[in-house]
């Protein structure tokens, strides 16, 4: 005969409420392939880059998934990086220049500020 005591049962936990998102059970998944097929999510529509049908390992297939972006933005960052580099003691003084012409510009009177 098992031993059955209380403290040995397991009761199920009921989850909290108004804290979970709202779950699709035929949320709809588009890849950029053109496979599309429903699964569970917690947004009713997505779409993919890769998907079972379109990706190598499962193909067996070889083939380069969208480098030219890559490359593109790669130029872009590296033709940005030409700029001066300057050091702090030189951003402190661009700043302290900008803060005294601000102040300049600030009317002095009160009948300056009204004109």
């Amino acid at each position: 005969m098992l031993n059955s005591r209380k403290e040995d049962i397991i009761e199920p936990r009921t989850m909290k409420a108004k804290i979970h998102p709202q779950y699709f059970n035929d949320a709809k998944v588009t890849c950029a392939c053109g496979n599309t097929f429903t699964t569970g999510a917690t947004v009713p529509e997505m779409s993919v880059e890769v998907c079972s049908a379109c990706h190598p390992f499962y193909t067996g297939n070889m083939k380069l998934l969208d480098t030219a972006g890559r490359v593109d933005a790669f130029k872009a960052k590296l033709a940005g990086s030409g700029k001066k580099i300057m050091s702090k003691t030189e951003k402190r003084l661009l700043k302290r220049e900008k803060r005294l012409q601000e102040e300049e510009a600030r009317p002095t009177s009160l009948s300056d500020l009204r004109n």
